[in-house]
């Protein structure tokens, strides 16, 4: 079973624009995401999906220039872009990374993963986020590219079709599925980079990670990253309070005031 990475990015967030390549460690946050998950060991293929706006040149030419694989497709429909993306590379399994996990962890990602090869064909979606354990910024969803094609096809609402997985997980009945949990919950943590003060906090906490502890930001692991906060509790401070999957929520939100 061959299993794909695509990794969703554009340069037109409306919160912090141009987040996917702002620096960090002294490379991209993308070339971090991409390095971080290339530990994976049940990952066969990564592609950075982005689109085919002008405004995205940028991306797809970073990528380019570091031979990561880069498809282009529509700026909205994300769910045509995984669709197509995962056609070209012939993926039986899809995993879902975004463009803001820097800190995306290839331990967990491998563990999602591995839930979904041991259960499957039984399970069509495994992910971590339904109820979320970990840090916001540690999601992953994985599902069949069987689940990801009657999506394509029958999904109608914006909300399903601009965040991709919506049509799969909300339809247990046709998709079956499971979630995997932490041992300890960090749902309270936000290591994802969506506003200024999430950029700061990153900033912040990879310099304690190299110059306190000797920890190289491209391989630490979830465990040193919570070990630094619980030594340095203040960092959580910088970013505290921003609501989770807010871009979803909207999302759903403008779904409801159409359909009105």
């Amino acid at each position: 079973m061959k299993v794909a990475i695509i990794i969703q990015a554009r340069m037109g967030s409306s919160r912090l624009p141009g987040k996917v390549l702002r620096m960090l460690d002294g490379i991209t946050v993308l070339q971090l995401i991409h390095e971080r998950l290339s530990y994976c060991r049940h990952v066969h293929e990564i592609v950075v999906a982005t689109s085919d706006s002008e405004k995205d040149d940028a991306v797809a030419a970073a990528m380019e220039r570091l031979n990561i694989a880069v498809y282009r497709g529509q700026e909205n429909d994300v769910l045509d872009r995984y669709y197509r993306a995962a056609s070209i590379v012939k993926a039986d399994a899809v995993v879902r990374i975004t463009g803001d996990c820097p800190l995306i962890d290839p331990q967990v990602v491998d563990a999602v993963i591995g839930k979904y090869l041991e259960q499957f064909p039984q399970l069509h979606y495994v992910s971590n986020i339904h109820p979320p354990t970990f840090p916001d910024g540690l999601d992953v969803e994985v599902f069949s590219y069987v689940a990801l094609e009657r999506a394509w096809k029958e999904a109608r609402q914006g909300s399903e079709r601009e965040h991709v997985t919506p049509y799969i997980h909300s339809r247990p009945d046709l998709f079956p599925q499971a979630n995997m949990e932490s041992r300890i919950n960090y749902s309270h943590l936000r290591w994802t980079l969506d506003e200024e003060k999430d950029y700061i906090f990153l900033n912040a906490l990879i310099e304690k990670a190299q110059q306190d502890e000797g920890l190289s930001p491209r391989t630490a692991s979830l465990e040193q990253w919570v070990e630094i906060l619980r030594r340095y509790p203040d960092l959580n401070e910088i970013n505290n309070g921003i609501l989770r999957n807010e871009g979803l929520e909207k999302s759903k939100l403008f779904d409801s005031l159409a359909a009105q």
